[in-house]
């Protein structure tokens, strides 16, 4: 099973349309779960989660993050740890409490990574994904842009998953 963890129910949306998932449906390849905005939460929600996985089972955090211009907007990332992101060359993701405006002291920030590392440690098949969704501009993020960033990255991110 691949567990999808997102923070938010646009983000969640982009899974559920394309994979036409369904609360009243089961379905034996995909979950996906929304653990709402923050380290705490995710930690938690990772937390209960890790108590019925099995060992082949991969978890996958999805979101987006605010990130310097130097990124363009819809990019996808692939985290390494909850610092390391690896993009071509290594940039900083850097996990913070709360949305920034106008910053150039981060490389790009997600409100969720470091919980979901910190919970998911010693699973061999975790992985963080963050699209780029603003350039620290977090007032022009809507739910329906922040759905379909994602939704256009999810064939990259499968394809990265299934190796």
């Amino acid at each position: 099973m691949t567990y999808i963890i997102t923070a938010t129910k646009s983000e969640a949306q982009a899974f559920i349309e394309k994979y036409k998932l369904d609360a009243s449906k089961s379905n034996t390849l995909y979950s996906v779960i929304i653990s709402g905005i923050g380290t705490k939460n995710m930690y938690n929600t990772m937390k209960i989660l890790s108590a019925q996985l099995k060992e082949n089972d991969t978890l996958v955090n999805v979101g987006i993050c605010g990130a310097s211009d130097a990124f363009d907007i819809g990019e996808l990332l692939q985290v390494d740890t909850a610092t390391q992101c690896i993009n071509g060359t290594q940039k900083i993701l850097t996990c913070v409490d709360e949305a920034l405006e106008h910053t150039n002291l981060y490389d790009a920030v997600d409100m969720e990574s470091y919980g979901f590392s910190q919970a998911s440690q010693g699973f061999k098949n975790s992985y963080i994904f963050k699209v780029v969704s603003d350039h620290f501009e977090p007032s022009k993020v809507t739910k329906d842009k922040t759905k379909k960033l994602i939704y256009s990255q999810i064939d990259t991110i499968m394809e990265i998953l299934n190796g």
